[in-house]
């Protein structure tokens, strides 16, 4: 396998494991950064653009990242939130009146971030196209009355998380999350990163598809618990409606799905820019520029929910739009706040080690919180930064 792109001296162990993930877990074109105060310390790339196809993936490679997306997105309330301008203690219905019916008057915006809203799935699943006509989706959601009662519990809101932020987002501000993201993060960053994919970037984008390990990485499948097994394979529990909200499930590879704004979902970018992002949500990075206050900073990565998923029926852990480190979704350390995307994809920060982690794959996988190659390169800066 060749692999390009640079390392640091001192982070050749996660390297090492990226090539491995090639050689022994599956997969067909990936890459991963990371970011260490401010300074790219890792940033590599290797196999094919598409994963069945033959191309190579060069350094400007971009793919859809799914639920990794909920973590870039999240910056965007945050930094309304920052900046005077969405109060997260205030109802939703404060901005958005259509939104106070069935019991869902006294939902603040806070509890939509993590996950308490009660609104992880829809009566009526919405097509491919309503949920990306900007319309439809907010209108679902504001009629649906919730599955708990909101603000008690927690479950994830897989697909429904897009809806709610975007219009909450647009009735605080007039404008769109993938624009706000473009025009006040990703512009000043200069992070290839967008929610809503440009048409002059498309060219950009390789296809993803569906991959089963190899058996040499049998050793490392897990058989999930049985009480697990039986969410996911039951078509009415509340997991299996949270995944189908979009039915049936969309072409990934769509132009069209590519280019609506679906901040739960649909995110593409770059490894490069995934650590460059979250290593300016803890700091500085290398010109000078941040996105977070180190009060953000902190509110980030303060626990708002945790203990048992009604959607994922695991312990899971939630802060103001990011997922914590915990057993479902192991990242860095106790400190790290950011999310994975099913099938593959992570990215975190980790404000104590300093770091900003991305990695992107258009081989998905089945794994929905914690990939195989992604863990493995979490260990691996691990050991780097435990032998400098």
């Amino acid at each position: 396998m060749d692999v390009h792109g640079s390392v640091a001296e001192g982070f050749e162990p996660v390297r090492d494991a990226f090539v491995r993930n090639f050689e022994a877990l599956g997969d067909r074109g990936a890459a991963v950064a990371v970011y260490r105060d401010g300074r790219k310390v890792v940033d590599l790339w290797g196999g094919t653009r598409d994963a069945e196809g033959t191309e190579p993936w060069t350094e400007g490679t971009a793919q859809i990242v799914r639920s990794a997306t909920k973590g870039v997105a999240a910056a965007v309330p945050l930094l309304l939130h920052q900046r005077g301008l969405l109060d997260l203690d205030a109802p939703v219905g404060s901005y958005w009146p259509e939104f106070k019916t069935g019991g869902k008057e006294r939902i603040l915006v806070r509890d939509v971030l993590a996950h308490r809203a009660g609104i992880p799935a829809l009566d009526r699943g919405l097509s491919a196209a309503e949920a990306a006509d900007g319309v439809s989706g907010a209108r679902a959601v504001a009629a649906q009355q919730p599955f708990w009662e909101p603000g008690t519990e927690h479950g994830y809101h897989a697909q429904t998380y897009s809806w709610l932020l975007s219009e909450l987002v647009l009735r605080a501000t007039g404008r769109t999350v993938g624009s706000v993201l473009a025009e006040e993060i990703a512009e000043p960053l200069g992070l290839e990163f967008w929610i809503g994919l440009p048409e002059t970037e498309a060219h950009r984008v390789g296809r993803v598809a569906p991959v089963e390990p190899p058996e040499s990485a049998g050793m490392l499948r897990t058989r999930p618990r049985r009480n697990v097994s039986e969410a996911y394979a039951d078509p009415d529990s509340l997991t299996r409606r949270a995944l189908a909200a979009i039915a049936p499930l969309p072409d990934e590879n769509d132009p069209g799905y590519r280019a609506a704004e679906l901040p739960a979902s649909n995110g593409i970018g770059t490894a490069r820019a995934l650590a460059r992002f979250y290593g300016a949500t803890i700091g500085v990075v290398e010109d000078g520029a941040r996105i977070f206050t180190p009060a953000t900073t902190a509110l980030a990565g303060r626990e708002h929910s945790a203990g048992p998923d009604r959607v994922l029926v695991v312990n899971t852990r939630f802060g103001p739009g990011y997922m914590l480190h915990g057993p479902a979704s192991p990242l860095l350390s106790p400190a790290s706040f950011g999310h994975p995307g099913r099938g593959g994809s992570l990215a975190f920060a980790d404000p104590e080690a300093g770091i900003g982690f991305g990695y992107v794959t258009n081989a998905l996988a089945k794994s929905v919180t914690a990939d195989p190659r992604a863990q493995a390169l979490v260990r691996a800066l691990k050991s780097a930064l435990s032998a400098r």
